[in-house]
């Protein structure tokens, strides 16, 4: 069932990743990618690894052996800031916006790499989102779940990313709220930027993606085309508790 982007072309790759907290093991020779413009969706139930597997990725942990690449780069010894500053951008659960600031501070705060942010780079989120344009000074703590969401996807478009990284999207949305959730991250993926999504949430997710992986307790036990992963109910029921 595995159907991998072309290695030429991964933009992130994991490779033989373990990656412990004291003495628990918790990644487990894990390895996954995801190519230039692809969306891929990582699939586990509470404790199977997803936060450490994007605590990885984005360097907050280090694997104890394995390599993580980005841009044909190994930037496993890297820090944050440079895997940021390389093209990485987070979105991260419950999306944790400055809420006493408003969204147009908030935009601001997703380009402090760039100075603040371009006037080109605020049109492409304002054409995405026209919604933030029109409440730019409004404080963003005062939106609902699914505006917040936009800002918290508009925060981090503004630091021009290659890949962007989403932590649970779906989590504490009521479920008309998801829906509309994952329509956002379609168009933003459909504007050129490659995503990962860490879900919960296997059939919203599975189909917007291109490709998925399913994580139970430290391993990668399922990877594939998400149009291929979708069909196997007992797969996710199993590992989804779904």
């Amino acid at each position: 069932m595995s159907e991998q982007s072309n290695g030429s072309q991964a933009l992130l790759r994991l490779e033989g990743v373990n990656t412990y907290y004291g003495q628990m093991h918790i990644l487990q020779d894990a390895s996954l990618n995801v190519g230039e413009g692809e969306l891929v969706c990582l699939l586990g139930g509470n404790a199977s690894g997803k936060s450490t597997t994007l605590k990885t990725i984005l360097g907050i942990v280090r694997p104890r052996t394995g390599t993580v690449s980005f841009a044909g780069e190994d930037v496993t010894n890297r820090s944050t800031s440079y895997r940021i500053g390389k093209g990485m951008a987070i979105v991260p659960e419950n999306r944790r916006l400055f809420g006493p600031m408003s969204v147009l501070e908030n935009l601001q705060m997703g380009a402090y790499l760039h100075g603040g942010g371009r006037p080109e780079d605020f049109e492409r989120v304002y054409s995405l989102f026209p919604l933030l344009h029109e409440r730019k000074s409004q404080l963003a703590g005062t939106l609902s779940g699914g505006e917040q969401q936009m800002v918290a996807m508009g925060r981090a478009l503004m630091a021009r990313p290659r890949l962007m990284l989403m932590d649970e999207p779906s989590m504490g949305l009521a479920p008309i709220l998801v829906e509309k959730s994952f329509e956002i991250i379609q168009q933003v993926h459909q504007s050129g930027v490659a995503m990962l999504v860490v879900e919960q949430n296997a059939n919203v997710s599975l189909s917007i993606a291109d490709r998925g992986y399913v994580l139970s307790t430290g391993r990668i036990v399922l990877e594939g085309k998400a149009s291929e992963l979708i069909q196997h109910e007992e797969l996710r029921k199993a590992y989804l508790g779904r």
